[in-house]
């Protein structure tokens, strides 16, 4: 089985600016899902998100979701991460992952001026951690 800890599958996760997909059960029992930025820290999956949306009072309530970062471009590869979330609204926290995940994306000229932004009251940090790792490599190979 596939984990995180599979040095291939870190590297294609952390990966340049990959957005992330992940989806959630709405408590009307209706699947969504939408895009994230998100970073690696140990074995779990990063990413902030505001406390009053969809997706973080989904998470809230239902404890966990399923992403899935892909490589668009021919030979085509993924990987899905499905697991529990754990939340937590320290704004520390949060104010540090706002400015690391800022930086993977923006660039680091730019991680302390996305920390600022995000890192603030209402945002949340939410950790996918690695229950089960689907991953295929080149699969049009």
């Amino acid at each position: 089985m596939a984990s995180l800890a599979d040095e291939r599958i870190r590297d294609f996760l952390s990966t340049g600016t990959r957005t992330g997909k992940i989806a959630w059960v709405a408590s009307s029992g209706a699947p969504h899902v939408a895009p994230i930025w998100f970073v690696l820290d140990g074995d779990d999956v990063v990413f902030n998100t505001h406390s009053s949306s969809g997706k973080g009072k989904a998470l809230a309530r239902e404890g966990r979701a399923s992403l899935v970062v892909d490589d668009q471009t021919p030979p085509f590869s993924f990987v899905k991460v499905d697991g529990p979330v754990t939340i937590s609204d320290d704004l520390d926290e949060v104010r540090r992952f706002a400015t690391l995940i800022g930086g993977r994306y923006m660039g680091q000229d730019r991680a302390e001026e996305y920390g600022e932004r995000n890192g603030v009251d209402g945002e949340l940090v939410v950790r996918l951690h690695a229950a089960k790792v689907t991953a295929g490599f080149d699969v049009a190979d």
